[in-house]
């Protein structure tokens, strides 16, 4: 079943020029399979995944990396650090939709990243991957660097919106207009990023962002398959193993409809908890399976 996002305009919702976010799939889909499937060397009798505080914390005082890893290094201004310091709810918070009610944890999840997600139905799985870019670089300063497209292809540039101009949107086509006077709040950057979510998503992403291989993944890359439906998660940690040379990633999505943004478990060795490795031809998250040449990074 395809959820399509709610548009004010019926004209435009006709033309096509909203897309479709992610796939619905059951929770339950996942449970079917076998949950004692272990990955490669030996990661089934992993030890010291446990969290460290139950109380708000990040991604990295929360979650240690299974023994005989460690968290690989990073630039303190890099996405990839910005990532692994998000926010996290307490321990046990449920994931909330849009509308406030709850999203059931059935194995989904383990903690629920401390973030705002607004009261419309438009931050869904490509949606929240954008944002998470989108507030980085703002935070930054890095203001012209924030653009998306959306799936008609027009690229939509925030330093175009700081500077008070609207889209206007007749049909399948869009133009700039001079809307309002220049403003660079936050407030700004999520109306802007609310009109992002409405007219692009996985399809229009995916042609964004550029390949690259499962052994050269790093934290900010996006697995991602585009299309009406697609879906998309994000690589928001990295540990490695020095002897080995065997790399686990702790990933993070939103999914439909619109919701918080989530960490997820390992569906495939439960013993891993959060941590996955990128390996072989499918990669299995709780809602959704990608292969292994589905994995995007952002250009810089």
């Amino acid at each position: 079943m395809i959820l399509l996002k709610r548009l004010s305009i019926i004209s435009i919702l006709i033309v096509g020029l909203s897309t479709i976010q992610c796939d619905f799939k059951k929770d339950a889909q996942v449970q079917s399979q076998s949950m004692s499937q272990s990955s490669p060397n030996s990661l089934s009798d992993v030890e010291n995944i446990t969290k460290v505080s139950k109380s708000t914390n990040t991604i990295t005082e929360r979650f240690v990396p299974p023994k005989g890893f460690t968290r690989t290094p990073l630039d303190e201004n890099s996405f990839g650090h910005y990532l692994r310091s998000l926010k996290l709810k307490p321990e046990g918070a449920l994931v909330k939709y849009y509308n406030g009610t709850t999203k059931p944890n059935r194995n989904v999840y383990t903690s629920v990243v401390d973030l705002d997600i607004g009261t419309k139905d438009l931050h869904q799985c490509a949606d929240a991957v954008m944002r998470l870019r989108a507030e980085y670089l703002w935070t930054k300063g890095q203001y012209n660097q924030i653009h998306f497209n959306f799936t008609n292809g027009h690229r939509v540039e925030y330093s175009e919106w700081m500077q008070g101009k609207r889209m206007r949107v007749v049909g399948n086509k869009t133009a700039w207009k001079d809307g309002q006077a220049p403003s660079n709040t936050y407030d700004d950057l999520w109306n802007y990023l609310e009109l992002i979510f409405m007219y692009a998503g996985t399809a229009s992403l995916e042609k964004e962002l550029k390949s690259v291989s499962l052994h050269e993944a790093e934290i900010g890359d996006v697995l991602i398959q585009g299309g009406h439906p697609g879906h998309a998660v994000i690589l928001v940690d990295k540990a490695s193993n020095k002897i080995t040379g065997q790399n686990l990633f702790i990933i993070a999505q939103s999914y439909m409809p619109a919701q918080e943004l989530q960490i997820l478990l390992n569906p495939i060795n439960i013993g891993l908890g959060p941590w996955y490795t990128l390996e072989g031809e499918e990669i299995q998250t709780p809602e959704w399976q990608f292969g292994s040449d589905n994995l995007r990074r952002f250009v810089e």
